[in-house]
Formats: C-alpha cells, sequence, structure tokens
C-alpha cells in the first residue's frame, strides 16, 4: 500500500476499519425513511465495496478510486439538502461510534463536503 502514517486513512486504522464504518454507516441510512428509497433497487455488497474504496480514497489510502464522478454516480436522483444531510448525520454518528476524534470527524466531514455540489440536484 502507498498510504503514508499521517493520512486520516492511517490514522483511522486503514480499510479494514473503513470498511466497518461503512457496514455501519449503511446500516443506519437503510433505516432511515428519508434516505433508504434511494438504495432500493442497489446491490448494497457492491455499494459497500464502492463506498468504502472511495473514502479510503478521499481520506488518502493512495489507492486510486475508479468509480464514477460523483456527479455521474448521482445523476438522475435529483437529491436534496434534507437527503444530503441525513447521510452527512449518519457518517458523522457512525464515526463517533468508532471513537473517532472530534477534530477528525470534522475533517472527514470537511473533505466530503467539498462534493456537496457534484451531488445535489442532480
Amino acid at each position: 500500500m502507498n498510504q503514508t502514517t499521517d493520512t486520516l486513512y492511517a490514522k483511522l486504522g486503514g480499510q479494514e476499519t473503513i470498511d466497518k464504518v461503512v457496514d455501519k454507516f449503511y446500516e443506519k441510512v437503510l433505516a432511515d425513511d428519508t434516505v433508504n428509497g434511494f438504495f432500493e433497487h442497489t446491490d448494497m455488497a457492491k455499494q459497500r465495496r464502492h463506498q468504502a474504496a472511495f473514502i479510503g480514497y478521499a481520506l488518502g489510502s493512495g489507492i486510486e478510486f475508479t468509480g464514477k464522478s460523483m456527479t455521474k454516480a448521482h445523476r438522475g436522483m435529483n437529491l436534496q439538502p434534507v437527503h444530503y444531510d441525513a447521510i452527512v448525520s449518519h457518517l458523522s454518528k457512525t464515526l463517533e461510534e468508532f471513537h473517532v476524534a472530534s477534530s477528525d470527524i470534522e475533517q472527514v466531514l470537511g473533505k466530503i463536503g467539498t462534493l456537496r455540489n457534484d451531488i445535489l440536484y442532480k
């Protein structure tokens, strides 16, 4: 792996931890009527793999993400701020459950926040 020890990826525990975070995150998402309808016809095993790979890449794994761009992945969904905010909330709460420091959660959410315009209203 190409990761360095000073990345959020390494600090959070690498891919093994990110995979666990993603699993717990999707438990929350699928239980939330605000957003679970978007996943009604989704292969969730594939979705979890893509999400874990994307989050790993975004946090500095050093492994290139080869999935769709955020704009392409969300095209036709017409996601609104309420949906985006629910997803961010579930991720934040999940990271808290994994005892991630609040400053690190802020960094993660900050990185994801840069994608907001690529996700909403597509």
